[in-house]
């Protein structure tokens, strides 16, 4: 089964064929695919999924409430407001997204895609393993973000937590 926002949803309307961008989420109870329409929205969703806190069921939440541009806009001006509207997003998560996206999304113009949509899934994956063994998660985010800026772009996940273990 492939999950999709509404606003992909509706986009679809009675077309016969179309192309969507997907993206997988493995985890050992599930198999996930969801897809998107644009490039955009699904690294917007690859950017939200990097946020601690933030799993694929409150990305699509967000995504169906708001067009990419339209979280960019609220991410940029940090307006909490805004992402609060979203099931599932509180003071403290509206505010974290805000902290941990406002640099990246800001530096970029609205083609989302050009800031390593692939190194924050790895990103995200290598955080959480380094979480799931006990390590202070400021810490892990720091050492993997090191790790990632010394590495190139397809960075493989488990490599990236071995040089992450390395430095913690």
């Amino acid at each position: 089964m492939l999950q999709v926002s509404l606003n992909t949803f509706e986009a679809l309307g009675g077309l016969k064929e179309v192309k969507l961008y997907v993206h997988e989420v493995i985890r050992e109870d599930a198999h996930l695919l969801y897809g998107f329409l644009q490039q955009e929205e699904r690294a917007m969703f690859r950017s939200l999924i990097s946020v601690s806190g933030i799993g694929p069921a409150s990305a699509i939440a967000a995504l169906s409430t708001m067009k990419p541009a339209e979280l960019q806009d609220a991410i940029t001006k940090g307006n909490v407001g805004a992402l609060q509207k979203i099931k599932g997003i509180g003071a403290k998560s509206a505010q974290r997204i805000i902290v941990d996206l406002k640099d990246k999304i800001s530096s970029q113009d609205a083609n989302f895609d050009i800031f390593g949509a692939q190194n924050n899934t790895v990103r995200a994956e290598a955080l959480r393993a380094l979480r799931n063994l006990g390590f202070d998660p400021r810490k892990a985010q720091k050492v993997v973000d090191e790790v990632l800026d010394k590495s190139d772009e397809s960075v493989k996940i488990e490599d990236l937590i071995k040089q992450s273990l390395r430095s913690l």
